[in-house]
């Protein structure tokens, strides 16, 4: 079945995608740490993600996704030092901690509904999963692969022949904590082992904390993802997605207490997006300069589907450098894109759809974003389309069905005044003998274009004839 193929971080290269069940896929993706709105440079990776489920669906796969929000755990550093993120956002804006997840799982919603990414099958913030969390480690320490020290409990790297197997690095190359500011934490026995769970002895202010058989206290952020995944995807899992930041250490230590849990092989496919970057190619983070969410991006007039349009002519494993230059060319492009959409819509009416081209076209659009979900190239044949000696019926109903992976809203009209309130019924009307006056146009009956140009005026309508279509607005 699968004509899928796209770049596999444990392997290093381009595989064909084979899914552990035919038709079937398990699709993992790393959540936000709700502690702060997601800014943009976040938001290019679930964009991406979004990419690749649609186009696993739209392929013929029946896909399961699912997503963690990390709610407690993460600290600072990712080398589980520093720290708790959702303590500092707490103290930061005098809030619980369930009141800043709360807020801010909200609000990462909000930009994913604006940016058309689909919400996942299922959504698992990790304080739900404690009892999971517990067993895990449990079962850990009981095959040999974790230890208790200075009253936590640690994974212990030592113990695997090819911890690195995801990032392809050695010990030497890795760090364990990447700021200056923290100090490595001595109770552990190698290096690179990692907290599978926190006790009071090192976070006595920690505000969430749990009962557990080596003392009160809370997961580390690692476990999380193996355990949820586990949850609702089963012990083997098709594809996990996420940053290329979270290659090392997160993925690596997902992995490494996955199979040393279950005794296999954990999951085929790791997908990973790059960063979006800064004018001199500075990864985008919350502390650099100017906090670029989709809130801003709104308040500097740009839809947030131009953003989604800005990340599609780019590769997910390319950086991709931000700037308002190129957002402000995006944004005249994917206006003009929407208005020769528009045009093509409204003159389809009457018109059959070519069944046969329709079928080829999709075909195309499979094999484009099959091929290393290359969305650049499906942007290019999009408008090719537009310029195909095809029917607008056609071609209308080729970019619907395009747009159900790139979700860029093409068909959809937008708002034809800024003016009163319009009510459906009176909106039906205009529309009605606009149609009627194009019909007359067509047929050389001017008379009756004019005399329903005059009826409309009457009743406070002007109407507009432009290369886009007939526009309309109320006095």
């Amino acid at each position: 079945m699968s004509r899928i193929k796209f770049y596999n971080t444990l392997t290093k290269k381009v595989e064909d995608f084979v899914p552990n069940v035919e038709g079937k896929v398990s699709l993992y993706t790393c959540g936000p740490t709700v502690y702060h709105f997601a800014h943009i440079g976040n938001l290019r990776c679930y964009i991406m993600e979004d990419i690749l489920d649609r186009t696993l669906r739209y392929a013929g796969y029946d896909v399961k996704r699912v997503m963690n929000i990390t709610d407690v755990g993460h600290l600072s550093s990712d080398a589980d030092t520093g720290e708790d993120k959702m303590l500092a956002g707490a103290k930061r804006e005098h809030k619980t901690v369930m009141e800043i997840a709360k807020f801010y799982t909200d609000a990462f919603f909000t930009d994913c509904k604006k940016l058309n990414i689909r919400k996942p099958d299922v959504i698992e913030p990790a304080t739900n999963c404690i009892p999971e969390f517990i067993n895990m480690v449990k079962v850990l320490l009981d095959k040999g692969f974790a230890y208790v020290a200075g009253e936590n409990v640690y994974f212990d790297t030592s113990k695997l022949k090819e911890y690195y197997v995801l990032s392809n690095q050695s010990e030497d190359d890795l760090k364990v904590a990447v700021r200056d500011d923290v100090d490595e934490d001595t109770n552990k026995r190698n290096k690179n082992d990692f907290v599978l769970w926190f006790t009071k002895s090192k976070f006595e202010d920690q505000a969430l904390k749990w009962d557990s058989p080596w003392g009160v206290g809370y997961p580390g952020w690692h476990i999380e993802c193996s355990c949820i995944s586990m949850k609702h995807l089963g012990e083997k899992l098709d594809i996990h997605c996420g940053g290329i930041d979270n290659i090392f250490p997160h993925h690596t230590n997902e992995i490494a207490q996955s199979e040393s849990f279950l005794g296999h092989k954990w999951c085929n496919y790791w997908f990973h997006v790059h960063h979006l970057t800064q004018k001199g190619g500075a990864k985008m983070s919350k502390s650099s300069g100017e906090f670029l969410c989709v809130d801003l991006l709104e308040k500097k007039g740009y839809n947030p589907l131009v953003y989604r349009f800005f990340c599609l002519q780019s590769h997910y494993r390319k950086p991709l450098e931000f700037s308002y230059d190129v957002m402000d060319n995006v944004k005249a492009a994917y206006d003009k894109l929407k208005k020769q959409v528009a045009r093509i819509v409204s003159e389809s009416n009457g018109q059959t759809v070519d069944e046969k081209a329709f079928g080829e076209y999709k075909e195309k659009f499979i094999d484009t974003l099959g091929n290393d979900l290359n969305t650049s190239s499906a942007i290019t044949l999009l408008y090719e389309v537009l310029k195909a000696d095809l029917n607008n019926a056609t071609k209308k109903a080729i970019i619907e069905s395009f747009d159900e992976v790139l979700c860029l809203d093409l068909t959809k009209a937008e708002a034809a005044s800024e003016g009163p309130e319009v009510d459906a019924e009176l909106k039906a009307y205009i529309e009605k003998r606009i149609e009627d006056r194009k019909e007359a146009k067509k047929n050389k009956d001017f008379a009756t274009a004019d005399a329903i140009r005059e009826e409309l005026a009457a009743k406070g309508i002007t109407i507009k004839d432009t290369r886009e279509g007939t526009l309309w607005s109320l006095n």
